[in-house]
């Protein structure tokens, strides 16, 4: 019998499969604000997507993981573009739909997350993702 996962994979056989954040905690809100619908855009370290194995362009599609690594629903990339932290806007931030949606929000906790990354900097370059939620994957 086929997982969940194995059955996404055969319907987005080029799928990438990853889960947000840095924690299994981040993964769960963060996955659960796409099915809501509040996130629709994603940003990571220029630094972090050199050294990643795949590349990204708009059109694919992503299974995104829970923190348990289950799938929790398929994303599909429609924009990526290069900003510095310090250039995000207020419409980017909201955009992503954390928190309060706010730039203020945004700017704080990105902050944090990219320190313990290690590769904070006010004028780091960011690869700025935007996308669109394909399915959700609903469980009993």
């Amino acid at each position: 019998m086929l997982s969940a996962l194995d059955k996404l994979k055969s319907r987005y056989p080029k799928a990438h499969v990853w889960s947000f954040g840095d924690s299994a905690e981040m993964a769960d809100e963060l996955a659960q604000l796409v099915i809501a619908g509040d996130k629709q855009a994603s940003c990571g370290s220029l630094a972090a997507w050199q050294q990643g194995d795949e590349t990204v362009s708009p059109g694919d599609y992503h299974i995104v993981l829970d923190g348990r690594e289950n799938p929790a629903c398929v994303i599909r990339t429609t924009s990526l573009k290069m900003i510095r932290f310090n250039e995000v806007t207020a419409q980017d931030a909201a955009a992503e739909g954390e928190g309060d949606k706010s730039l203020q929000y945004w700017r704080k906790e990105h902050q944090e997350f990219f320190t313990r990354e290690g590769t904070f900097s006010e004028e780091m370059e960011l690869i700025f993702e935007t996308f669109v939620l394909v399915e959700s994957v609903l469980r009993d």
